[in-house]
């Protein structure tokens, strides 16, 4: 799949936060570039005064673009992920 035609989705932060990518330091990121993911697939995690909120995916797709690096400072409304979708 090249990418070409596809409806692009931008996947936000609903609020200021921490960004995860992964659930533990010692374990593989939810996604990678290239992830198929399902409607409503855990993404990553968005740690809000010591609460951590489950990001998932408003479509079912692939993952073009990652935005955001692990335990990066993100803002509210900051986009974090790309989903293409046919």
């Amino acid at each position: 799949m090249t990418g070409s035609g596809g409806k692009r989705v931008e996947v936000k932060a609903p609020m200021s936060g921490v960004f995860y990518r992964r659930p533990a330091p010692e374990v593989a990121p939810y996604v990678e570039i290239g992830t198929e993911v399902k409607k409503k697939q855990v993404l990553g995690l968005l740690e809000t005064m010591k609460v951590f909120q489950k990001i998932k995916s408003k479509i079912s797709g692939r993952v073009v673009e990652i935005i955001v690096e692990n335990e990066t400072p993100v803002k509210d409304d900051e986009v974090l992920f790309v989903i293409e979708t046919d």
